[in-house]
């Protein structure tokens, strides 16, 4: 008999043994996630390799706050960029409802796109001046109508569909968008409460764990983003983003793309 077939044999008659004796079997538990590695773990993040917790954060904060700032206007043209259709050059993917829409329909009417900060300018006071209120790594193209409904609620699970929604949800009081972008979503909000720390004349912005939080310098809910995270890891639409920003706009990074084990490191 082959020494396979022998070893299965040995498995099946020990763990008959055990659930004879009443003996409780070790159960299977999920392995924590692998760190990842990077092409710029040497040279952009060279000074927080290796930190955790508050560490890590403030090291990230000094690496990203590096960073050109562009107008809000000069959004329009970068946002035709970065979120390019990959199968349509003409068309943007619109974050929340997933539709392919063309390039030239952005504006603020009924059937347009326009520019949806995903950290709503509301839970900070920052508006549309450049900084928190131009940042490209959080601002993607959205329905008008979408990004009307979502407004300035903060994230959670739950909710009704809308029209145009694409699968995403909304109740009185929370927005769940739709599951190809829950991590989007979740490491764009986790990268502007590093990038945004009060020490640049903006607020200190922060996630919590509340859906009420209204017009004070907060996100949430943390724990439902941090399980985004997990759930929907970074894809390469969101990785050509990355690079596209950095490379041609911004010149920093969202970490949280490049390593989203550093999420739960931080918090």
């Amino acid at each position: 008999m082959p020494a396979t077939h022998t070893r299965r044999r040995r498995f099946l008659a020990l763990t008959a043994s055990a659930l004879l004796a009443g003996l409780a079997l070790p159960t299977a538990t999920a392995s924590p996630a692998a760190a990842t590695t990077t092409a710029y773990d040497d040279t952009y993040y060279a000074d927080a390799i290796g930190k955790t917790g508050t560490a890590l954060k403030d090291s990230l904060h000094t690496i990203i706050s590096d960073q050109t700032k562009i107008s809000y206007s000069a959004v329009w043209n970068a946002l035709k960029v970065t979120d390019q259709d990959p199968n349509n050059s003409s068309n943007v993917k619109l974050l929340y409802s997933g539709i392919s829409r063309s390039k030239s329909l952005n504006g603020g009417n009924t059937g347009n796109w326009n520019r949806e900060h995903v950290w709503a300018q509301s839970h900070g006071d920052f508006g549309t001046s450049a900084g928190p209120g131009t940042d490209l790594h959080h601002l993607r193209p959205e329905d008008v109508q979408a990004n009307s409904i979502r407004g300035n609620k903060d994230f959670d699970n739950g909710g009704s569909s809308f029209t145009n929604s694409g699968g995403s949800l909304t109740d009185s009081n929370s927005f769940e968008p739709r599951d190809a972008v829950k991590g989007d979503v979740a490491r764009m909000i986790l990268y502007m409460a590093v990038r945004y720390e009060g020490d640049d004349s903006w607020p200190d912005l922060e996630p919590n764990d509340a859906v009420t939080n209204g017009s004070v310098p907060y996100m949430g809910r943390l724990s439902v983003l941090k399980a985004w995270n997990d759930e929907d890891p970074p894809d390469s639409f969101e990785e050509r983003r990355n690079e596209i920003i950095y490379d041609s706009y911004q010149g920093n990074r969202n970490p949280f793309i490049d390593h989203p084990e550093w999420v739960e490191s931080i918090w």
